[in-house]
């Protein structure tokens, strides 16, 4: 019993309320008591497993793979507990099962000779690399992660102890009789997911789950199924959260970029949402213009030359609509400083340039056939038709707004986790490296209170529902988050798309990244915005995303003197060229830090038939001699708060403040 509680018996009193329910709970001394001995047993047990994976991109077969791999901690497992028992071919073969037991169980029946051995020697191994997985935690939270059908058997299995002969025939008993009933390959399913499942606690997203790759709806479909997870959300995926909510700038910019990586299967097939009304605006407008600076890039993908030339003409059609919204939304909030933005009227339609600043540009396309030179900001009747239908298949995509409703509901701006800060973008800086201070409503928010406030305001975008005001306010500011200068999401000082599509002269493609990116490999401004977060720089860490790392040019993922880790290598196609690598992991567990490097997946069915891993390298960041225990994590400080509650409510038994159940 703590000295703390006996001494204050005042401040336990003023706790009477919440400690009367607390005992509805607890009825007596001997159900505290037990509770309390639970509670402490599980602080000495090993801190379990973190995993972080940051830009997926809609890369769903890489993202599905690492998921079942967990960034190989499957196989260093295998490893530790068979070591050198097992053939190198054997440990792969035993991994595979274990990521897709259904279909490599498909095709061993199909080629072992001898299966009912097979079935015997597998279902041996699986259990006792079951076993060690389910070390570090109680029986509770294994048997909760337990298979209904087999959860009686799987638990007595893994508690078998080897030197209990009396019971050595009772447990190869078991085995003998799952084979003989015909149910070994529903235990190898079984058990195999439990591996999966336990083999990692937690799982972090730092961002981007959208855009560019094919699947990211087969994503968010498989994150829904994860036990435990969070995200942090990144640029793509608020301008994904805004396209949900009904803002049509950001609707607009889906598309946009949907067309631009000829990545219509989210869309269309994902989402339902119908482009048949864009795809007959653009041939109206756009049947005789080839759209060359709209070709998409069609990465791994084989389109005919007829797709091509509509993807293209939707693309520009799409593009010129974004262009009018993002103006009227610019001048509609001139607090937002993105007058630069406002090309449109810019434009010299006589001699088909464009003046930015005290430069003149000339342009590579002269056809904009829906710009009035008098008013180019407004929408013509058809695309005013256009957009408005394209919103309503946003806003009424069932499979979408449940998509975005989990990413609100397990997503942030930033999440403080472990003492580790994890979040996409940035915190905004100044030139000279402090804190970039930003007017919201005319109050100036910085650091972790800039990123609170537009995660509120990015929450009433979409739940504001009975306020229209706050509601459209929400939206404006979730555009303002993909592609606004002082953007946490964004990091750059303005979005150059237009100069992109119609300049060729690259001085005006220019991005200038936010100061944050200058100075993140400062360990003194890092150790600044971890105070600012509430963190003790000495033990923490930031995990960053958004701007891949040229790992092929030397670029080190690890920055400040090991205080900020960006995990971004390239998880995209598209990145792939640039970064050398297929992206970065990061692995916590209660040893310490590990990153992990990956080569380019192949595919799930190479995987499967040739038992094709990712190749990946992995170095240990932070290695403890002594190992993290719960009682180190915030879920430690957790129970510590709760047996400080229960021991509060034992003196309140024994002073007969509150009386027992008998």
């Amino acid at each position: 019993m703590s000295l703390y509680c006996e001494n204050n018996i005042e401040e336990i009193e003023k706790d009477i309320r919440y400690l009367k329910l607390l005992a509805n709970q607890y009825p007596t001394i001997s159900d505290a008591s037990t509770e309390i001995i639970n509670l402490q047993s599980i602080l000495s047990l090993p801190k379990s497993t973190e995993h972080f994976i940051s830009d997926i991109h809609g890369e769903y077969e890489s993202f599905t793979h690492m998921l079942k791999n967990a960034s190989g901690v499957i196989k260093r497992k295998i490893d530790d507990v068979f070591g050198n028992s097992l053939r190198q071919k054997e440990k792969s073969s035993l991994a595979t099962l274990i990521y897709y037991p259904e279909e490599k169980l498909r095709l061993i029946k199909e080629n072992e000779q001898n299966l009912e051995e097979w079935y015997r020697i597998t279902l041996y191994r699986l259990i006792e690399l079951c076993k060690v997985v389910s070390s570090k935690y109680t029986r509770s939270k294994v048997r909760k992660s337990l298979p209904k059908d087999f959860a009686y058997i799987i638990e007595e299995l893994l508690n078998e102890q080897s030197d209990r002969i009396n019971k050595h025939e009772y447990y190869n008993g078991i085995i003998r009789t799952i084979i003989e009933i015909d149910r070994a390959s529903e235990f190898i399913i079984a058990i195999s997911e439990v591996i999966q499942r336990l083999v990692v606690d937690k799982l972090h997203l730092i961002g981007d789950i959208y855009d560019r790759g094919p699947g990211a709806d087969i994503i968010m479909n498989a994150l829904m199924e994860h036990h435990s997870l969070d995200i942090q959300w990144g640029n793509h995926d608020i301008l994904w959260m805004g396209a949900a909510a009904g803002s049509k700038a950001c609707i607009s910019n889906v598309l946009r970029i949907s067309l631009r990586y000829a990545n219509l299967s989210t869309v269309e097939d994902g989402y339902g949402i119908n482009l048949l009304p864009l795809a007959t605006f653009a041939m109206d407008f756009y049947k005789e213009d080839p759209c060359k600076n709209f070709t998409p890039k069609a990465i791994d993908k084989k389109i005919s030359k007829s797709e091509l030339s509509l993807f293209s003409k939707m693309h520009k059609a799409i593009s010129i609509i974004q262009f009018k919204l993002e103006g009227q939304l610019i001048k509609k909030h001139p607090e937002f400083l993105m007058d630069d933005q406002l090309l449109l009227d810019k434009i010299n339609f006589k001699d088909n340039s464009i003046k930015l600043g005290e430069k003149t540009y000339s342009l590579n396309d002269s056809n904009f056939p829906t710009i009035d030179s008098k008013d180019p900001y407004k929408l013509t009747l058809e695309e005013e038709n256009l957009i408005n239908k394209l919103k309503f298949s946003f806003i009424n995509s069932e499979k979408l707004q449940k998509h975005i409703k989990f990413m609100y509901t397990k997503g942030s701006m930033y999440l403080i986790y472990n003492s580790n800060l994890l979040y996409h973008g940035c915190v905004p800086l100044n030139n000279d490296g402090t804190f970039k201070k930003v007017t919201i409503n005319n109050k100036e928010y910085y650091g972790q209170a800039l990123l609170d406030r537009f995660d509120r305001l990015a929450r009433d975008a979409f739940f504001a529902k009975n306020d229209s005001n706050a509601k459209e306010y929400g939206m404006d500011m979730v555009w303002y988050l993909w592609c606004g200068p002082y953007s946490p999401l964004f990091g750059k000082h303005r979005m150059t798309t237009f100069e992109r599509y119609f300049i060729d002269n690259k001085e005006t493609h220019l991005e200038i990244k936010n100061p944050y990116y200058k100075y993140r490999d400062n360990e003194k401004i890092c150790n600044a915005i971890l105070l600012n977060f509430g963190l003790y720089p000495d033990s923490s860490h930031i995990i960053n995303g958004h701007i891949p790392v040229k790992t092929k040019e030397g670029e080190n993922p690890v920055k400040a003197n090991g205080k900020l880790l960006v995990i971004d290598g390239g998880f995209c196609k598209a990145y792939q060229p640039q970064t050398g690598i297929a992206g970065y992991t990061l692995i916590y567990n209660s040893y310490g830090l590990l990153l992990t490097s990956h080569e380019p997946f192949e595919s799930i069915r190479k995987a499967i038939e040739e038992e094709k891993d990712i190749l990946s390298s992995t170095v240990i960041l932070e290695h403890t001699v002594t190992r993290k225990r719960v009682a180190d994590t915030d879920a430690g400080k957790n129970l510590k708060q709760q047996i400080e509650d229960l021991e509060k409510l034992l003196i309140c038994y024994r002073k007969g403040l509150i009386k027992e159940e008998k």
